[in-house]
């Protein structure tokens, strides 16, 4: 078993389950196609051992312990040991198969949409994503566990017809005949069991979403008392995918039936025909109990053929919400940025950041602050720069409005990958994951414990090393449930640091926080990230005063920029706009006293924000 992951195999064909299921096989083609060899091999050697038996009884016993009877019984042995072997071998590759189809999808599914930034969950409920991962992955690993028993069985049918022709015309045409015409009628049920799956998988993701849902805001629920009413909404979803569920069961059970039944009857037919035939004296004794072999054998192809239907089936309704998810485009990226992207220059540390949108100007190493009345507006911007969304005001055909360029290059025109590891954005709202509190600190594995202690030090989080069972050995619970909002800032904050980015661009990053801890934040920071450049989204005088230059953004553009006190004690109307926005009705020798004044300005920080 190689090990997992595998290298990302770049982009996958979206235009039909098909091309997706064949791609990924070609990924897999000499594990594949060992698989088969294996299954052909153990097929024809099953096959083979009625023909083998048929020629003992024929031709050993009139002569007792012959020679002849050593050597068939010889020849039987050998074929089943090479069946045995066969086996052994082909069910290890037709799991492994399976493994590698399964992951490689899930591997894909997630890589994807660690890209997609905000715009999965736009498109797609989480629940239905997720069930891409922890169900229709799994449906597709199928298709190539059950690759190497279909194709072996295709094989050994067309074997063991030649042999009944070359012996029996009329048990020749029966079989050739018979085992089409019902693996026709089972396939007739395929149709309608495709559809009822892709109603139950509908079904099933809606419950899934509503059911993370319902989870994660629990304590809300019980805060205005709706645990009731959505409990009752997951009651009838379930309901929903009970009844599809109900459904597709009646289908299934219709065609195992039938996958009992048919070859049953084909066995029953060929045995009263073969016997028949042995009366009239046209086969022998041993062809007939050949021909009995044959048949019972040949029920085994028909069950693996009606399963690898079932299988293709539910693949194949697995496949579609699959490339639902993968068609969801990658975070500022399309296909003529993919194209441009390998001609652009590669920015140098010296080059500016510039967005020509509003007007902003980014020098490298500077330490900056995007102070608006519109929150969203500066937001909007910091998403630009790290090319999170596509610029405002840009379309197919008017592609120079809301332009970022870094250096000679236009950021659209770079690789994603180099703008994510040079450009990092950590936005308002931390996102936490479920793990150990280090390794969801080190996003790119590179820290070392030193580091993790003073990103958490600059961050002002080293409580929550103290409230986290184990420090950074302890585990974070799911979406940091465990940890305050304040504790969760900061932790985001120390893990966006962590990443040593070009260019770090941090939006209200202490929003969260009083104002001591603010303040002290505020100074760490400025510190640390001396020399490298830094641009915060923030409108708190505490952070405003230790940064080295303000912008003051007004409709979308640059209106005035310099530090925090000029543009606090400037009498013309930017001047006004600014102190508008950072004193929010308090005088400005208020705002600008520093952190010794502690008790009044945190007061008056408090009052702001209710």
């Amino acid at each position: 078993m190689r090990q997992l992951p595998l290298p990302h195999p770049g982009p996958a064909p979206l235009t039909s389950p098909a091309a997706l299921l064949w791609w990924q096989a070609r990924r897999q083609q000499w594990l594949l196609l060992a698989s088969i060899a294996c299954g052909i091999v153990s097929s024809l050697a099953a096959a083979t051992m009625p023909y083998v038996l048929g020629r003992i009884i024929d031709g050993g016993l009139t002569g007792g312990l012959s020679r002849t009877l050593w050597l068939g019984c010889a020849a039987f042995g050998a074929v089943g040991l090479v069946q045995v072997g066969a086996n052994v071998w082909g069910h290890r590759l037709d799991v492994e198969n399976w493994l590698r189809a399964a992951y490689a999808t899930s591997q894909l599914i997630g890589h994807h949409i660690t890209r997609t930034g905000d715009a999965v969950t736009a498109e797609l409920p989480t629940g239905e994503v997720v069930a891409t991962v922890a169900s229709d992955a799994l449906r597709i690993g199928e298709v190539y566990a059950v690759a190497a028993r279909f194709v072996g069985g295709i094989v050994a049918y067309a074997a063991v017809t030649v042999v009944l022709m070359r012996t029996s015309v009329t048990l020749g045409l029966l079989v050739l005949l018979s085992l089409p015409v019902v693996v026709g009628v089972l396939a007739l049920l395929v149709k309608p069991l495709q559809r009822r799956q892709a109603t139950q998988r509908e079904a099933s993701g809606r419950l899934t979403t509503l059911g993370a849902d319902t989870v994660s805001g629990l304590r809300i629920l019980r805060g205005i008392g709706g645990e009731e009413v959505f409990a009752g909404r997951y009651r009838a979803q379930s309901e929903l995918v009970r009844r599809a569920g109900v459904g597709v069961a009646q289908t299934q059970s219709l065609l195992d039936a039938l996958q009992t039944l048919l070859p049953g009857l084909f066995l029953a037919a060929v045995v009263w025909v073969g016997a028949h035939l042995a009366l009239a004296g046209e086969i022998s004794p041993g062809q007939l109990v050949a021909f009995y072999g044959f048949a019972a054998f040949l029920t085994q192809p028909l069950w693996t053929a009606t399963e690898a239907m079932r299988v293709v089936t539910r693949a194949v309704v697995g496949c579609r919400k699959i490339i639902k998810v993968l068609e969801i485009p990658e975070a500022g990226a399309d296909s003529a940025d993919r194209r441009a992207a390998a001609a652009a220059t590669s920015p140098a540390p010296t080059d500016a950041l510039v967005d020509e949108l509003s007007g902003l100007v980014v020098q490298p190493g500077a330490l900056l602050a995007l102070v608006s009345a519109d929150p969203d507006e500066t937001a909007r911007l910091a998403t630009r720069l790290g090319r999170f969304r596509a610029p405002a005001g840009s379309g197919a055909d008017d592609t120079s409005l809301g332009e970022v360029r870094w250096g000679t290059s236009l950021l659209r025109e770079l690789h994603l990958r180099e703008v994510r590891d040079r450009i990092v954005v950590a936005e308002s709202t931390p996102h936490l994951f479920t793990g150990v509190l280090a390794e969801e600190l080190d996003v790119r594995g590179q820290a070392t414990e030193a580091d993790l202690i003073h990103a958490m030090h600059v961050a002002d989080a080293a409580d929550v090393l103290d409230s986290v069972p184990g420090g950074l050995a302890g585990a974070v619970e799911e979406r940091g449930r465990s940890l305050s909002g304040g504790q969760r800032q900061r932790v985001a904050l120390a893990r966006a640091l962590l990443t040593q980015a070009e260019v770090l661009v941090l939006v209200e990053p202490t929003s969260a926080v009083d104002a001591h801890t603010e303040a002290r934040i505020a100074r760490r920071l400025a510190q640390a990230r001396r020399g490298r450049t830094t641009v915060l989204v923030t409108a708190s005088p505490l952070v405003l005063d230790v940064v080295e230059e303000v912008v003051l953004i007004e409709h979308g553009r640059v209106l005035a920029r310099g530090s925090h006190r000029d543009l606090l004690t400037a009498t013309d109307a930017a001047g006004q706009a600014y102190r508008a926005v950072v004193t929010r009705g308090h005088e400005p020798d208020a705002i600008t006293t520093g952190p010794a004044d502690d008790s009044r300005e945190e007061g008056r920080r408090e009052a702001s924000r209710r």
